[in-house]
């Protein structure tokens, strides 16, 4: 019995090699024959003299991309040195008016046109708007209607523009409008100009409406992450919160929302640590034993903590500070900001002045700053809290009610800011700011900031010390990609920048699918890329400000994410001068060369324009195929269109007027594109014209360039052809260049697909191929060419390669299962009817065991990787409806009861309630918190594991033993393609216990983030630091400071609010 079963095992693993072999020998002559490969090639070889075949030396390259961006951001310093000490000159200038009105002043409030009020309302009930009235231009430069004869002004929701504070500003900021418009006449290039003010005030230059994220407009300039950055040297702060047993209720609430805002206000070059104490300090995540970065993760794992926070025990304020002393001064090899250091304690009050503990770690150097908030309406003593803070080169806060919060959190900034305004000249320095979503729709953005000093006298001492605010200059990204070679490095080569965190500004991943204006856009370069210990190091490179080159073998994901290629690519890189970005450039080997194609003689462009446009005209698609033409930006007037057709109805208009050869032409795209549109005509008409594609089972046939040219042939196929015109974004493009051989993939489709029904629906596999040549010594591939196979047809003809027939009258060996997969995982073909609706579909799908067998034995490998720009839809939030954020509901007995309106409770929900009628943030709840982002939708991490061939190359066999049951396997690669031939006996039972595998991309939620902390990667922090001035005055530090409305609508609401329970228990009195 053994024996007979081995001799079977050795006759079936001849016979499948037989068949692979066959299969292999069918597809090689049928495809070489229909794509024209070789008929391309020698094409190409008779047209030579009309291109030549130049060299990319990526490190040339690298460098003068480099000098470029260098040079772009600093044609913007001038601008921003301009501003800064103009707007320090006519602040030192202007006369304070105590007497100022609204109605004095003319500005254009940006909000006064923008719908960004709940229910319709177009502006505050209890403000009058004296707003100028502007008209708009459409700039495509800005995305935006603008006026350039004017700024605008932008006031947050929680700041009364009727204070004096705010008019004087509005008053001498006026003038900076002719500083805006000079510069813009200096240099056209410039985006936005903004001034943001340490008052919350934002200026910004050319005037255009307000665009509101949300009908709540939360939008804070001292929130943004380029005014933090400009506005301070970094922090590592820990927070330290009270919660023993008489912070409760409404007070615990008011405090976790403070914790929440004040972790906002720090970004990515920060470091911070938070601690909950009663009689002991505990870390309120147990896994952060040091001070961590303030990157969006962490930051997110700190909130959710909070707000997990209960209060119990009693108040001992000498375990809280010592805890966060040692954190702050601990030696350790954790990396730190090692530069402002500072505590944020929150209480309810006390009477400890914890001296002690400050003698011990903090004096007579005070090297740490001590900030102290009084939280809620209490009757405690605040001296010595204040104290406290005075003590230790801090300030002390007082947060009564939800109002007062937002800014109160950001305002020890100001702080923070002196010893930058009295190091003077040396902090006057530039700084680009990590890439963000620009609040008023340029995209993605860079900030070059300067901050502004006050240079008013001060009665204390000889020099002032607050910050005026930060000086702002946008570049948009897509300014920097121009800069950037694009075309001349091929489908697969790029360039990409990083800052001194890792995190990428230009990168072809670097697509945020989110807008979300609170956070930065922080894309690892490891993250942006498949990782590994290269690319660490590389990464550490650049970082570091060297310059370098690697070629290394890595893995890269393709553009739809479904496959994995590993590839050789060279990695350059070098600092950009004048600034802490660095550069890179990332070339595959065969893009060392490119084309340039030289048609600048004149009877050769009449001889190549005539013939090869007329090619293009939608008339000729009947006879010669379907034309894609690339949406590049071929000529300056050519005018881009979504609609392939239009845009190539575009681009012959613009021929017809202009040549080859026009100044406002990009000549390398335009000749190059020229050049191919003549090459693959040709091949129309040597090749594809005189095949009958029906009797090869072909449905199309194919071919596009480097140059951006893509046809389909015959004309019909269009309307089926789903493939991206710029080859250079096509999956199929860019894996044919990266692989060898004929790369086959069917239509997507998962188990969730409806059932296709063979009669009525075709399905096409693409199959493409690279064109590789070798002109001159020098070894290029420009063009890729295939075919799109017939499913039906070929599932015939597989079924009786596959078999021992000749013909599909003999029938085919159904009672074996065979199948073509290809080097994803993917199902391409199968002799078996009923999988005609699995084509395309992950092969797990179709036979999880058997799929688990291919990979436990190594034909397979898998590799897990994140998206950290993807968007989810927003989960239903069982408390969103509940309450407004963290604001305290009292029940019907608190109404009745007149004890309870004379209470700490009842003036603080007061408060709530003026703030909330006064800024329409009432019934803001929790679903608020990110600004820009819509309420169906919110940021999310997603987890996707992909499977790729492993080295094995040969065949193989397997035995799958289920116990009771197996069955043999074998497994073989079809030389010169991506497709693996297996063969199996049907499996005669299913008690394999196995993992079933997936493809699909899910959600990624972190259950518990302490078991999944990934090691901090490697970052360097600013050079300089601004974190003590010996001539710093510290004796103002502290008040109570909470929001401003008008007074009189105070009192009138107070008096509303308290006659419908006062007045029963006065006329009881009276009686």
């Amino acid at each position: 019995m053994q024996y007979e079963k081995c001799l079977n095992h050795f006759v079936l693993t001849v016979t499948m090699i037989h068949w692979a072999g066959r299969i292999e020998k069918e597809l090689e002559k049928v495809l070489q024959h229909v794509t024209g490969a070789q008929q391309m090639r020698s094409i190409y070889n008779e047209k030579k003299s009309q291109f030549e075949i130049k060299r990319n030396n990526p490190r040339d390259l690298v460098e003068r991309v480099a000098r470029d961006i260098s040079k772009l951001l600093n044609s913007k310093r001038k601008a921003l040195e301009k501003l800064a000490r103009e707007a320090e000159q006519l602040q030192k200038e202007h006369v304070w008016q105590d007497g100022v009105t609204e109605n004095a002043i003319s500005y254009y409030d940006s909000k006064a046109d923008s719908d960004y009020t709940e229910d319709g309302e177009e502006e505050n009930p209890l403000e009058t708007s004296s707003s100028l009235e502007l008209e708009f231009v459409d700039d495509p430069n800005f995305k935006n209607k603008v006026n350039y004869s004017s700024s605008a002004v932008q006031i947050p929701t929680d700041i009364y523009k009727g204070s004096p504070v705010i008019l004087n500003e509005l008053n001498w900021t006026q003038a900076l409008e002719r500083v805006f418009i000079e510069n813009r006449r200096e240099d056209s290039s410039l985006r936005w100009q903004v001034f943001g003010s340490a008052t919350g005030m934002t200026r910004y230059y050319p005037a255009t409406p307000w665009r509101a994220p949300n009908k709540i407009d939360l939008y804070d300039v001292r929130r943004r992450p380029w005014y933090i950055q400009g506005a301070s040297s970094p922090k590592d702060m820990v927070i330290i919160v009270d919660v023993s047993g008489s912070v409760s209720g409404l007070t615990l609430k008011l405090m976790k929302t403070s914790v929440v805002e004040m972790l906002d206000t720090l970004s990515d070059d920060d470091y911070v640590n938070v601690a909950s104490f009663n009689e002991k300090a505990v870390f309120v995540v147990d896994c952060f034993r040091t001070l961590v970065q303030a990157n969006v993760r962490n930051k997110k794992i700190f909130k959710e903590a909070v707000m997990r926070m209960q209060a119990k025990g009693t108040t001992d304020y000498k375990s809280g500070f010592t805890f966060a002393f040692e954190q702050l001064l601990n030696e350790s090899n954790a990396p730190r900001a090692n530069c402002n250091k500072m505590i944020m304690m929150f209480t309810d009050g006390g009477e400890d002045r914890a001296q002690e503990i400050f003698e011990k770690y903090n004096w007579p150097n005070k090297t740490v700053r001590v900030f102290t908030f009084s939280v809620g309406q209490h009757n405690y003593d605040v001296t010595p809290l204040q104290w406290i803070a005075c003590a230790n080169k801090g300030y002390y806060f007082e947060i009564p009610s939800i109002g007062a919060i937002r800014i109160n959190t950001q305002e020890y900034l100001d702080v923070l800011g002196r010893p930058m305004v009295l190091a003077g000249t040396k902090a006057k320095q530039v700084q680009w700011t990590n890439v963000y979503q620009d609040a008023l729709g340029l995209g993605l953005v860079i900030t070059g900031t300067m901050p502004v000093f006050n240079l008013t006298a001060d009665t204390a001492s000889s020099q002032n010390q607050l910050i005026l605010g930060v000086m702002g200059v946008d570049i948009a990204i897509n300014e920097i990609k121009k800069k950037t070679p694009t075309y001349r490095l091929g489908a697969n080569g790029y360039t990409f920048a990083i800052d001194p965190n890792g995190y990428v500004l230009l990168h072809p991943n670097l697509r945020p699918k989110i807008i979300n204006f609170r956070e930065p856009v922080t894309l690892d370069f490891l993250d942006a890329e498949l990782q590994d210990s290269n690319k660490e190091e590389i990464r550490r490179q650049m970082i570091d400000g060297k310059s370098g080159q690697r070629k290394i073998k890595t893995l890269i994901k393709s553009v739809d994410e479904r496959y994995i290629d590993e590839a050789v690519r060279t990695y350059t890189w070098t600092p950009v001068e004048g600034t802490d970005y660095s550069l890179g450039l990332v070339l595959p080997t065969y893009s060392e060369n490119h084309i340039k194609a030289n048609l600048s003689d004149q009877i050769l462009q009449v001889q190549c324009s005539f013939l090869d446009f007329e090619s293009l005209l939608p008339n000729t698609f009947e006879s010669e195929g379907h034309v894609f033409i690339a949406p590049r930006e071929y000529c300056n007037d050519l005018e881009l269109s979504n609609n392939n057709t239009e845009f190539l109805l575009n681009f012959i208009a613009l021929m017809e007027k202009v040549t080859p050869d026009s100044k406002q032409c990009d000549n390398l795209l335009l000749h190059n594109l020229i050049l191919d549109t003549g090459i693959i005509r040709q091949l129309v008409e040597k090749v594809w014209k005189n095949k009958d594609l029906n009797t090869y089972g072909f449905l199309a046939v194919f071919a596009a360039t480097d140059g951006g040219i893509t046809r389909v042939f015959p004309n019909k196929a269009a309307e089926t052809w789903e493939e991206d015109p710029e080859p250079f974004n096509a999956t199929y493009y860019r894996r044919s260049l990266d692989n060898k051989g004929y790369i086959f993939r069917a239509p997507y489709r998962t188990a969730r697909d409806e059932l296709l029904n063979p009669e009525n629906d075709t399905i096409g596999i693409l199959v493409s191929t690279a064109l590789e040549m070798t002109i001159g010594g020098k070894t290029i591939k420009p063009a890729v060419v295939g075919v799109k196979l017939d499913l039906e047809a070929w599932t015939d003809k597989f079924k009786i390669l596959a078999s021992n027939h000749t013909d599909s009258r003999q029938g085919s060996n159904t009672d074996l299962l065979c199948y073509l997969i290809d080097d994803g995982g993917f199902l391409i073909m199968s002799n078996q009817k009923d999988d005609w609706n699995k084509v395309g579909m992950f092969f797990s799908d179709v036979d999880p065991y058997l799929m688990y067998a291919l990979y436990n034995n190594s034909f397979y490998n898998s590799k897990q990787s994140f998206d950290y720009q993807s968007v989810c839809e927003r989960m239903p939030n069982s408390e969103a409806g509940a309450a407004p954020r963290g604001v305290f509901v009292p029940t019907i007995a608190d109404f009745a009861n007149l004890a309870w309106w004379t209470s700490a409770a009842a003036w603080s929900l007061f408060q709530q309630f003026i703030y909330g009628l006064a800024y329409h943030s009432w019934f803001v709840t929790d679903e608020v918190d990110a600004e820009g982002i819509d309420s169906k939708e919110r940021s999310c991490v997603m987890i996707q594991t992909q499977y790729f061939f492993s080295n094995l190359s040969s065949s193989y066999n397997i035995l799958q033993d289920c116990g009771n049951c197996s069955r043999l396997i074998h497994a073989k690669r079809i030389n010169n393609t991506n497709l693996l031939f297996v063969v199996a006996e049907k499996m005669p039972c299913n008690t394999c216990e196995i993992e079933k595998l997936s493809q699909e991309e899910k959600e990624f939620k972190e259950e518990d983030p302490c078991k999944e902390t990934p090691e901090a990667r490697y970052r360097k922090g600013p050079s300089t630091c601004f974190d003590s001035n010996i001539a710093e005055n510290t004796s103002d530090c502290g008040r109570g400071h909470s929001f401003r409305p008008s007074l009189y609508t105070l009192l009138l609401i107070q008096l509303l609010l308290l006659y419908p329970a006062v007045s029963p228990h006065v006329l009881s009195l009276l009686h």
